[in-house]
């Protein structure tokens, strides 16, 4: 056996939930995956049961009486070293929704949770489960490049926020880009229209050419449609301004990472 396999595991899913039926037909999706299936339909064994197993996702169906499943869902979220578990949330089928389903309130509090309701097909839970995982493992290689130490660093705080997103390096002009690319691998850099010893576009066609995995999103002051124009054509992925909210800067990475070209809607 290789040092590679005995160090690798299937990941661990913990399914909550007190229907039988549906809490059977989605193990016997996963564990066709090769995924380690725990099933519980208590809060407290839930509790023991991720304190002690540490699972890798949860599947968290419902419980009785109603209460019982949101009260274990803040409980979760309560412990810091828990709030980046995914959680898969799937609700009952509405015409039980007054026995134990999740209330309306409850719905809203769960924020950006993945959330379903019954009838759903196990394969279908499985790819939203594997997509969660996916999340939490892979993290989106950047690099940053701008002239300005002080942009640079700015940029590099809003990053560290994002816990999918990890950054690799810093540049101060686009041939040092263009090296960075080569030695460290990111999956998207982001590049100053203008940087000094070779300019933000012509490092993203050199880029383009000699590392055309790498994903260039555009940072510009200046997001009129000509510069636009002119870095999609040297090759990049995306183009948006430097006034752009934080927000918007991480949807830009994100939909280039993903293959999708990017473009703020104001420009």
């Amino acid at each position: 056996m290789t040092g590679d396999a005995e160090t690798r595991s299937d990941p661990k899913v913990l399914i909550i939930d007190d229907e039988p039926n549906f809490a059977s037909a989605l193990r016997i999706a996963l564990e066709a995956k090769s995924y380690q299936v725990t099933i519980v339909s208590h809060r407290r064994e839930a509790e023991e049961r991720i304190n002690t197993e540490e699972p890798d996702a949860i599947v968290l169906g419902t419980m009785s009486p109603r209460g019982q499943t949101f009260s274990l869902y803040r409980w979760l979220r309560g412990i810091p070293k828990l709030r980046e578990l995914p959680v898969l949330v799937i609700d009952c089928p509405v015409e039980k929704h007054l026995i134990k389903g999740w209330r309306t309130d409850e719905r809203l509090m769960l924020g950006c949770e993945d959330y379903l309701e019954r009838p759903v097909e196990p394969k279908l839970l499985v790819r939203r489960i594997e997509k969660l995982l996916d999340r939490k493992t892979k993290r989106i290689r950047v690099l940053v490049a701008a002239d300005h130490k002080i942009v640079r660093e700015g940029i590099i705080a809003l990053l560290a926020l994002e816990s999918e997103m990890q950054v690799v390096g810093e540049a101060a002009n686009g041939r040092e880009a263009v090296e960075k690319a080569l030695s460290v691998s990111p999956d998207v850099i982001l590049m100053d229209i203008v940087t000094p010893a070779m300019s933000g576009l012509e490092a993203t066609a050199e880029i383009r050419t000699k590392c055309p995995q790498v994903k260039v999103l555009i940072v510009s002051e200046y997001d009129d449609k000509q510069n636009m124009l002119v870095a999609s054509q040297a090759g990049a992925y995306g183009f948006i301004s430097k006034r752009a909210a934080a927000s918007k800067l991480m949807a830009g990475i994100r939909s280039v990472y993903s293959g999708r070209r990017f473009t703020e809607a104001s420009v």
